[in-house]
């Protein structure tokens, strides 16, 4: 009791109240940022979460995006298609026009031909009968022979000269070709415009060139299409294919693209 006497817990009660109040709080005020530090990192895992859910819903775009058919590409392959379709039934409608003519000139040639036929002349007297006389031996009839003889052999040669003549005054039909051209550059910095014109340079006699066009090839890099029409017995083939092939600036080779009978 002695001991219990010099103790004030009992005397100050407030005090300890107050203490055991304030510990209670000091404690409280400790584990509150506990829990809020629990919420920020709860937060920050969420946001996480969001933003690999967004990057696969981007990536998942992307891939669509990709794996969808671009409109311009389609458009321009089916007008490519169309040209190419076209192209090629205009060649077939050139080709079966070429075989009409030449079927036809052959017709009229061989039926101009069976027309001009040069009469066999036509002996108008009897025949010849001699009578010999038993004293001279002097053929009365003779001379009138000798000259009608004659006369057909002068008029088969007048139908000749004629027949001739009007042989010389037919046309004579000139054997051509319509050929095209793939002249192929170096590369893409190759100026097309320079070895079109360096092409056209390339004259001679029986060389008509005609249109021109670039053909894309890839990379960038364009070929040049142009047409002629040669005299088959004036222009070979090779030696104006030989003769392009010289521009050795702008002309890697030279391909034929097309080659039809005029």
């Amino acid at each position: 009791m002695s001991a219990l006497a010099h103790e004030k817990v009992w005397l100050e009660r407030t005090v300890f109240n107050d203490a055991e109040r304030k510990y209670y709080e000091s404690k409280s005020k400790v584990q509150v940022p506990l829990a809020l530090t629990q919420s920020s990192l709860a937060n920050e895992v969420a946001k996480a979460r969001q933003h690999i859910k967004n990057s696969l819903e981007c990536m998942d775009s992307v891939a669509t995006l990709a794996g969808a058919p671009n409109p311009e590409i389609a458009n321009r392959l089916d007008r490519l298609e169309k040209e190419n379709t076209s192209l090629k039934k205009t060649i077939d409608d050139l080709s079966n026009l070429i075989i009409s003519l030449q079927v036809r000139v052959e017709t009229l040639e061989s039926t101009s031909k069976s027309s001009i036929e040069i009469p066999k002349p036509t002996s108008t007297t009897a025949p010849v009968t001699k009578t010999e006389d038993s004293d001279d031996g002097v053929d009365l009839f003779g001379s009138d022979d000798e000259e009608e003889n004659e006369a057909a052999a002068k008029l088969r040669e007048e139908r000749l000269a004629a027949y001739n003549a009007k042989k010389a005054k037919k046309p004579v039909l000139i054997a051509k070709s319509n050929i095209i051209l793939d002249v192929k550059p170096w590369d893409d910095e190759t100026d097309m415009t320079a070895m079109e014109q360096a092409v056209r340079q390339i004259t001679t006699d029986g060389l008509l060139w005609g249109a021109a066009k670039l053909v894309p090839l890839a990379y960038g890099i364009h070929k040049l299409q142009i047409s002629c029409v040669v005299e088959d017995d004036k222009v070979s083939i090779d030696w104006l294919t030989e003769e392009i092939e010289k521009l050795e600036d702008f002309v890697q080779s030279v391909d034929i693209a097309a080659f039809n009978k005029v």
